[in-house]
């Protein structure tokens, strides 16, 4: 006898429009297996996913900038026509806040656990966070919120250059502007232009201290809490390469106890009274040891197969169980597992992998997404190749546009009148760019 109620289906719902998003895939596979019918709303006419033969059927998504009110009217006739309740799954940030924002709406359609409509939205907010995290006591870089293109010039130069700069609501950012949800500002006058163009943004320009990547230093950790806010499947990891090199998603990471982490991750739910899945990432400072939280994902992680314990448990198996009133199996870790990103990582996913190994797109029971990854990645690498060899465009630096500072607890603000700030705009450190920590397409 099945351990799932397989007459409740799943619904996986992402806003985002990434045909390379390996997370969804994981979870079509990981409840497909289960024997339950995986219902897909997600643009997947250019991604692997839709070849999978664990995919029940796919749903056209909400449109480009859609209201709640229409992403609500897709979500209600998806469950029209599967006609009984469905476990939905947000599969991205931008997805888990209008399903967290709707959830009175849809409370009549689908299964979600009980949380409070506002938190995913607070805790994917990087302004936000900041203030979670000092609430919590929970280690967080120093953050600072500028209002002008002078007050970003001066937060630079306090935090001490390279620092980092974020979006606050990274999932706002149109994909036309080339903008990145986060990377690294070499100079006070990069500070500028960066924040020039915040109104393109659609939300708040962060700095934030810059901690250094390393060996060891990069963890996440994946979990389900439960209808009792208790952590259950998942567990903490580490992130062994990444792409962009130390930055971006994690493309090869580890199963490694931990703790410390696990002790901050529990600490977290308990405080804020989570429920359902998380994603959080961790820098482990190299000067004082602590493990800073860098970001809360209110949603899987695009690597949450690798937290595959030895009953077959993970983070979305975790939460149709528990939403269906089904016990959860008692699996032991499996530390030294890995998972890997194969066209992110191809000589990883080659070498041999002693403490056992997933790969986010080949499968044995499921040839097709691996075959078709394989050429859509050809394709995409060389277009990419073929643009870097023609001239690349001017950039247009925008006009200042002040935005109204809301952030509070350990962002700080302020900055008007600092001394010598005209002057700083013209330091002579080198200018530059790259992505650090984790790509939003994660």
């Amino acid at each position: 006898m099945s351990l799932f109620d397989t007459r409740v289906p799943a619904v996986l719902l992402r806003i985002d429009r990434n045909p390379f998003h390996h997370g969804t895939l994981g979870a079509v596979r990981s409840l497909g297996r289960a024997g339950v019918d995986v219902h897909v709303v997600a643009d997947c006419a250019a991604s692997p996913v839709r070849t999978s033969r664990y995919v029940r059927q796919l749903h056209p998504p909400p449109g480009p900038n859609a209201s709640r009110d229409d992403i609500a009217e897709v979500l209600l006739r998806v469950a029209a026509g599967i006609a009984r309740p469905a476990v939905l799954i947000p599969m991205d940030d931008a997805s888990a806040i209008a399903v967290g924002r709707l959830r009175d709406v849809l409370a009549a359609a689908y299964l979600l656990p009980a949380i409070p409509c506002d938190l995913p939205e607070r805790v994917a907010d990087k302004a936000e966070l900041a203030s979670v995290c000092a609430a919590s006591d929970l280690p967080h870089p120093r953050t600072l919120v500028p209002d002008s293109t002078d007050e970003a010039a001066g937060a630079a130069w306090r935090l001490g250059l390279p620092v980092v700069a974020k979006w606050s609501r990274p999932w706002l950012l149109p994909t036309e502007t080339g903008l990145r949800s986060t990377r690294l500002v070499r100079s006070t006058q990069e500070a500028r232009e960066l924040y020039a163009r915040s109104e393109e943004a659609g939300s708040r320009l962060l700095l934030q201290e810059f901690l250094p990547p390393g060996p060891d230093r990069d963890w996440f950790f994946h979990g389900y809490a439960d209808r009792s806010g208790t952590l259950r499947a998942g567990g903490p990891g580490r992130k062994l390469h990444a792409w962009p090199r130390a930055a971006g998603l994690t493309a090869v990471g580890e199963w490694s106890p931990n703790p410390e982490v696990r002790s901050l991750a529990e600490r977290l739910v308990g405080e804020l009274g989570y429920h359902g899945i998380l994603d959080l990432d961790f820098r482990r400072c190299g000067t004082t040891g602590r493990y800073h939280l860098l970001d809360f994902n209110p949603r899987p992680g695009a690597q949450f197969r690798l937290f595959t314990d030895t009953a077959g448990l993970d983070v979305v198996r975790a939460l149709h169980l528990d939403l269906t009133h089904r016990p959860l199996p008692d699996g032991a870790p499996r530390p030294g597992r890995a998972f890997v990103v194969e066209n992110y990582a191809p000589l990883t996913a080659l070498r041999p992998a002693l403490g056992g190994r997933e790969l986010a797109w080949h499968a044995r029971d499921d040839l097709a997404p691996g075959l078709a990854m394989s050429a859509l990645w050809t394709r995409h690498v060389l277009r990419r190749l073929r643009g870097r060899l023609r001239p690349g465009p001017t950039v247009e630096v925008r006009p200042r546009v002040p935005l109204v500072r809301q952030a509070t607890g350990p962002v700080e603000s302020g900055l008007t009148g600092a001394p010598g700030l005209s002057d700083l705009s013209g330091s002579p450190t080198a200018s530059g760019s790259s992505d650090v920590e984790r790509a939003s397409s994660r």
